[in-house]
């Protein structure tokens, strides 16, 4: 066994630059893994960097200088977040404390459902089934509202974490904007000198997130308004509230989208139970998932690499259990990054390996 595994590992692991490669990845995750709630203020700040920096060198491509190119984009940052915050986010929280207001006379209206599917379906729900399902019910929305008391109290922490991050991450998005090829040449000074495949594999990996990020952030915008104007032509309560969390449910693929069906179906229900605006609404949702699925994401996503569904599914479990919230958000780039990284590894050990000559 440990012959096998001896010849695996020369067989992968030999080269200097396999070595580094693997070197910089542990030391990048076990970074975040340690640090990473202490400095969210600067991965933030890099992640936004980042997407930022496609903008600019667009500019520098036209002729502007780099000084002038990223102080137009970052005022246009600026000023897309403020209009956001101060013009979207109210109205998105408008309708959600409704919500909230509503949910009580909700809750009646689904109890009452509940109790009459006795009575419908006698031969499919029995009493005792329907009084199990209200007690398990009460039991979950009292752990919520626990919960939703407990976050409360800790909401000044996150109002002060809040202030800090609006204050604190443009800053640090534009000196990494500015001093972008400073910090690099900082940083790779102290990197070693065999970091050709590490160098390639990062090559790769910024061209196949490059789309993938732009394609998502036009997927979102396009998917949110959509649906938001269907909803709103229906006259469905909540129109905006739930365009915003269609088009952001796009960011975990598969299981995004049958979690908002939920909320989406719920509220139709009771706003006009099984009538004919639900089924349309069904019928308008229905389509809007199978649009994306089938004609925009192959238009967006053409250049992104192609991930298997088990292996999307599979990042999502694991980074969403390493990292939480945030791991399921950045479950696809990092998927990208590790078959990036398998593909450059198999394609240097091929490179390696010498050519065995057949005999006459």
């Amino acid at each position: 066994m440990t012959s096998i595994f001896t010849r695996w590992f020369k067989r992968n692991f030999s080269s200097p630059a396999t070595i580094v490669l693997t070197m910089l990845l542990v030391l990048g995750f076990v970074f975040i893994l340690t640090l990473g709630d202490i400095l969210a203020p600067i991965l933030w700040a890099l992640v936004i960097a980042y997407l930022l920096e496609w903008l600019v060198s667009a500019l520098q491509k036209q002729g502007v200088s780099r000084f002038w190119s990223v102080l137009i984009v970052f005022i246009g940052f600026i000023t897309l977040s403020l209009l956001i915050i101060l013009g979207l986010v109210p109205l998105i929280w408008k309708q959600g404390t409704l919500l909230l207001a509503e949910l009580p006379s909700i809750g009646l209206k689904a109890k009452q459902a509940i109790l009459e599917l006795p009575q419908k379906y006698p031969n499919f729900v029995s009493t005792e089934q329907v009084n199990d399902i209200l007690t398990k019910i009460g039991t979950e929305l009292g752990s919520a509202g626990q919960s939703l008391l407990t976050a409360s109290f800790s909401s000044l922490v996150g109002v002060a974490s809040l202030l800090i991050y609006i204050v604190l991450v443009p800053l640090l998005v534009f000196f990494f904007l500015k001093d972008r090829n400073v910090i690099l040449g900082w940083l790779s000074q102290w990197l070693p000198q065999e970091r050709q495949l590490a160098q390639s594999v990062w090559g790769e990996v910024n061209h196949q997130i490059g789309n993938y990020i732009r394609g998502k952030v036009m997927e979102i915008i396009i998917v949110g308004l959509v649906s938001y104007i269907a909803f709103a032509l229906m006259g469905l309560n909540y129109a905006l509230l739930l365009g915003v969390l269609v088009g952001f449910s796009v960011l975990i693929p598969y299981i995004g989208a049958a979690l908002v069906t939920i909320p989406v179906l719920l509220i139709g229900f009771f706003q006009w139970g099984f009538s004919q605006p639900f089924y349309i609404l069904f019928v308008v949702y229905m389509i809007i998932q199978i649009l994306d699925g089938n004609v925009l994401v192959p238009l967006l996503f053409s250049e992104a690499v192609s991930l298997h569904p088990v292996a999307i599914i599979g990042a999502i479990l694991l980074f969403g259990g390493l990292w939480g919230f945030w791991g399921v958000f950045f479950a696809i780039p990092l998927a990208i990054l590790v078959n990036a990284v398998l593909a450059a590894i198999k394609e240097h050990r091929e490179g390696q390996e010498p050519i065995e000559e057949t005999p006459a």
